[in-house]
């Protein structure tokens, strides 16, 4: 259990200013990418302007909200938001879910929805947090340690992928897995870990493949290879992704100037805003925005490295390693690296559950940062 301790400092002012400039940006881009779209489908080119900055509003509360409610208060909340959590992922197998894109992800009435699918991320850092803090020997044994914890993360592994939502299920898995090998998981442990899921992973391909080979999942999966051999179905998306990168070229066609937006790349104000900005800003202006994410992960492992306990230490690995995965698997996505899995770019794309928890979470790392010591250099 983490201590009672006051605040040593102000701050990481560095990792708050480039939330916030992420966020702008990512407005002003939701408003380039998706006016088009929104002029048709709403008769309004300034709607997904206003829903992101609703959006981008609220996440600002929720920021201030983590960054002035001590860090320590989440470490009795950790069980019970996880338990919610894994509640939350089985109302979608119920007639509340919400039916978008053959997938079935959202939970909601009316106008409102909310995603589980996220709010699992968030959990599962908290959760991973506190068990591995609460009894910090419990990582040098793999039946009281990593185990109980793998258990809990399959469970919400087949409750996402049911939906189906691979990518989200991959990262909450993901991050379990990275968490515990920050915790200090033995070596041989951890190669245990290792090919265990590489084995699940496999057997998964393969029950897809023999159970549905023309399904969902797997167009998603061998579409990626050669999109352009699957231009009219799977993967149209991903050709228009590498048509709005080739047609920025180094500076691109400057702001607002997409063609692809124009109803040619779907999902182009959200999963696949980059290519979008590829085409608008060019190669200069996706190094700079991968720069300023660079910069991002740093203070926030700056941040863990420094954190006055292990409880903290642990929740500000886990929500940098989200943005770090996030961002890989996104850029990997849209160049067509790895199949089309819809990952969001954090704080960037269009999606009001996931920049409300991403604001949330980097205000939770922020109000860790205001209680690090630096450490000087012998």
């Amino acid at each position: 259990m983490p201590e009672k301790c006051k605040p040593t400092n102000t701050g990481d002012f560095l990792f708050a200013i480039l939330v916030l400039a992420l966020v702008v940006f990512g407005v002003v881009m939701v408003f380039s990418a998706g006016s088009y779209m929104a002029m048709v489908e709403y008769g309004d080119p300034y709607y997904y302007l206003k829903r992101s900055g609703m959006w981008a509003g609220a996440g600002l509360v929720a920021m201030l909200v983590a960054l002035f409610i001590p860090y320590r208060f989440y470490f009795y909340l950790s069980p019970p938001i996880m338990l919610g959590s894994v509640l939350l992922l089985g109302l979608l197998f119920t007639p509340l879910a919400v039916i978008r894109n053959d997938a079935a992800r959202w939970l909601g009435v009316g106008e409102f929805t909310v995603m589980p699918g996220e709010i699992a991320k968030v959990a599962v850092i908290l959760f991973v947090a506190w068990y591995l803090s609460a009894k910090p020997d419990r990582i040098r044994s793999f039946l009281r340690g990593p185990l109980p914890l793998l258990a809990v993360g399959a469970l919400c592994f087949f409750m996402i992928v049911k939906q189906p939502n691979l990518s989200t299920a991959i990262i909450v898995f993901g991050l379990i897995a990275a968490m515990i090998f920050v915790a200090g998981i033995k070596w041989g442990h951890f190669a245990i870990l290792l090919a265990g899921a590489g084995a699940a992973f496999a057997s998964l391909f393969l029950y897809l493949r023999e159970t549905d080979p023309d399904g969902y999942q797997m167009r998603r999966i061998t579409s990626f290879v050669d999109p352009f051999k699957y231009l009219d179905g799977a993967g149209w998306q991903a050709v228009q992704s590498l048509l709005a990168f080739g047609a920025g070229g180094v500076f691109g066609n400057g702001l607002g100037k997409s063609i692809q937006k124009a109803m040619y790349l779907p999902e182009g104000h959200n999963d696949f805003i980059l290519a979008v900005i590829g085409e608008e800003l060019g190669l200069f202006g996706c190094l700079v925005l991968l720069v300023v994410y660079l910069l991002l992960i740093y203070r926030g492992a700056r941040i863990a490295i420094h954190a006055p306990d292990r409880f903290s230490m642990l929740i500000a690995a886990g929500v940098t390693i989200l943005f770090a995965m996030q961002v890989i698997m996104n850029v990997a996505v849209v160049t067509s690296i790895m199949p089309n899995t819809g990952v969001a770019l954090p704080f960037v794309s269009y999606g009001g559950n996931a920049l409300l928890l991403y604001m949330f979470l980097a205000g939770l790392v922020l109000n860790i940062s205001r209680y690090t010591k630096e450490v000087k250099a012998a």
